[in-house]
């Protein structure tokens, strides 16, 4: 490939993954908006469903997330009734996040967020475990280029 080549927006992978993301993301948001969250709101909800209580910390490492990202975002999620930030006794610099009985109830409404977006994707099983496989060993293999960088 020529050095013209290499910089032809049509053979980027940071831009197809960039643009798949943005559509999947506007595929989210009718479904999200009935639930009165967005998408960032409904990560920080999905990883909480499964431990109803996490530091911020491991909150944002889940989520790969910076504090300067997910503070604000939790701010609006406690302001809208959905999560509780409590600090912790023996370390206040130490914040922990909860989900509120309202938070709890919005998991029931939220079952049928998944369904929807696999048949709006058009991929069939196969592809999509295909496809989210692939995008899971890429990121694997990018953080841990990210962590030799750091060495």
């Amino acid at each position: 490939m020529s050095n013209d080549e290499y910089l032809k927006l049509d053979n980027q992978l940071c831009f197809a993954l960039y643009a798949c993301s943005r559509s999947l993301t506007r595929l989210y948001r009718p479904l999200l908006n009935q639930l009165g969250i967005t998408y960032p709101q409904y990560l920080v909800l999905m990883v909480l469903w499964e431990d109803k209580k996490q530091s911020v910390s491991s909150l944002g490492d889940r989520l790969l997330l910076d504090s300067g990202t997910l503070t604000p975002l939790l701010k609006r999620m406690e302001k809208n009734g959905l999560v509780e930030r409590i600090r912790s006794r023996e370390d206040e610099r130490k914040v922990f996040v909860q989900l509120t009985d309202k938070g709890e109830k919005l998991k029931k409404k939220a079952y049928a967020v998944p369904e929807q977006m696999f048949c709006h994707s058009g991929l069939t099983v196969e592809e999509f475990v295909r496809v989210k496989g692939d995008l899971e060993a890429l990121l694997k293999k990018l953080s841990n280029q990210a962590v030799q960088d750091l060495r």
